[in-house]
């Protein structure tokens, strides 16, 4: 094989590669991994929310005995909520994510219900332990939303690349078994404004 053959032969090797990079190919799985990563990161801000409640109610409790129905209703809210999984694997089945975000949006009335017994005692506000476990939990509430909003970005992009050109050529070929990831979606709770009772 002479020079200029093999010069030939690298060149159409390097166009044919650029073409390949180019063409889509791996978007689908850079998607997927980073949707994946993202509800790694939900699931780590609602551990961290998870975490922080039995310290807040231990505070609690110590101060609001007589609200024991609404301390064990969190306490059973959270055991729920940290029961129900879904992982990277499962991240594809609408059932599973809503039973997983019902557990949460339960957890989350629990929580509010529990700030609310909260208001009934002044010493209670003023504990520095409460104050500091009440920022912690707002933070994290915050995180959770901005953990979710992330994970619904990336899982509209995954999904629209299944289904968008030139992207859909590899989705209908080798990658034919990836399924669309599930989205968040609001619960029928956060449909209605909370009513304020004075």
């Amino acid at each position: 094989m002479s020079l200029l053959s093999r010069w030939r032969a690298l060149a159409v090797a390097i166009v044919a590669a650029l073409s390949l990079s180019g063409c889509g190919y791996n978007t689908i799985p850079t998607l997927e991994e980073n949707a994946k990563a993202k509800w790694a990161d939900v699931q780590s801000q609602y551990q961290r929310r998870a975490d922080l409640i039995p310290n807040l109610v231990a505070t609690v409790q110590g101060y609001a005995k007589q609200e024991k129905d609404v301390l064990t209703s969190v306490v059973e809210a959270r055991a729920k909520a940290t029961s129900v999984k879904v992982d990277a694997s499962t991240v594809t089945d609408p059932e599973k994510m809503k039973q997983f975000q019902d557990a949460q949006a339960q957890l989350t009335g629990a929580l509010g219900r529990l700030m609310a017994v909260s208001e009934a005692y002044p010493d209670l506000k003023s504990n520095q332990n409460f104050l500091a476990l009440q920022s912690q939990l707002e933070g994290t509430e915050n995180r959770i939303n901005v953990a979710r909003r992330d994970y619904i970005d990336a899982v509209r992009e995954f999904n629209t690349s299944l289904r968008t050109f030139p992207t859909l050529l590899w989705a209908k070929t080798l990658f034919a078994g990836t399924k669309p990831m599930a989205e968040f979606s609001a619960s029928e709770s956060a449909q209605q404004a909370p009513q304020v009772k004075f």
